[in-house]
């Protein structure tokens, strides 16, 4: 089956690293986001992605021509410029298929699905966010969607809320509650399933798929929402970055299923 993925914004929250490179090849323990994701479905068996490419496009596209060569030894001939590659025994290139589709710079989300229709075909494909990391069991979910029989299948993610709450009567604090790990709402995590006919739903370049085609397929009963209760993190901000970086170098990453 295959996996779209959505790596073609500008990542204007996270300018400090986003100036130099897409949001997607923001590292976490030296290897880009996009990779995890990546990393992330193939583990569980869906190897064939498509990469829906905007901004800074020739970072990603660098990464993926060169990714086998980094990877192994080589030979250079600097007078012919023949290389030859002696991979090493503990070699890990992934036998993946990545599809690098240029789908537009300023393109918004909704038209970047759009324009990989002549890839996606007419079967059941996958596609999410190249910025968010989780340990969604991806069989279970493509299973629920199937069960549901609608056109579209978001992951619900609840995420821990970023400040404490306080509770004060009458000016005295009654409770002080320091960034708890409790659930602020259920949200769109990603990790989508989706229908052919959800193109349908978008309308050009311009079409927010969140804004506009989601909010229409629910009005229309076409959005299930498979409930994900376990780690998700997106990359939207510094802070987070430092968040999945630790968690990456302190071994105990919950989104590693490899």
């Amino acid at each position: 089956m295959k996996t779209i993925i959505l790596a073609g914004g500008l990542g204007t929250r996270l300018s400090e690293e986003t100036q130099l490179k897409p949001k997607p090849m923001v590292e976490i323990g030296g290897k880009p986001i996009l990779w995890h994701i990546m990393k992330i479905y193939s583990s569980q068996g869906f190897h064939e992605f498509y990469t829906a490419l905007g901004y800074k496009s020739e970072s990603i596209k660098d990464f993926f021509i060169n990714y086998y060569h980094r990877q192994n030894h080589l030979r250079i001939e600097t007078g012919s410029g023949q290389i030859t590659v002696e991979e090493r025994a503990d070699s890990s290139s992934e036998n993946w298929i990545v599809n690098l589709i240029e789908t537009g710079r300023l393109t918004n989300t909704g038209g970047r699905i759009r324009r990989m229709k002549p890839w996606v075909g007419d079967g059941t494909f996958m596609m999410t966010y190249g910025d968010g990391v989780a340990d969604v069991d991806i069989n279970a979910l493509l299973k629920f969607h199937k069960s549901h029989g609608r056109l579209a299948t978001v992951t619900a993610v609840r995420p821990p809320a970023r400040f404490g709450g306080i509770s004060f009567d009458d000016g005295i604090v009654k409770e002080f509650i320091e960034k708890p790990q409790i659930g602020e709402g259920w949200i769109n995590g990603g990790f989508f399933v989706l229908e052919p006919g959800v193109i349908d739903y978008i309308s050009g370049d311009e079409t927010s798929f969140e804004k506009e085609s989601l909010e229409k397929l629910a009005s229309d009963n076409q959005l299930a929402a498979y409930k994900h209760k376990g780690f998700w993190q997106c990359m939207d901000t510094i802070r987070d970055v430092a968040l999945v970086n630790e968690l990456w170098e302190n071994g105990t990453p919950p989104w590693k299923k490899w």
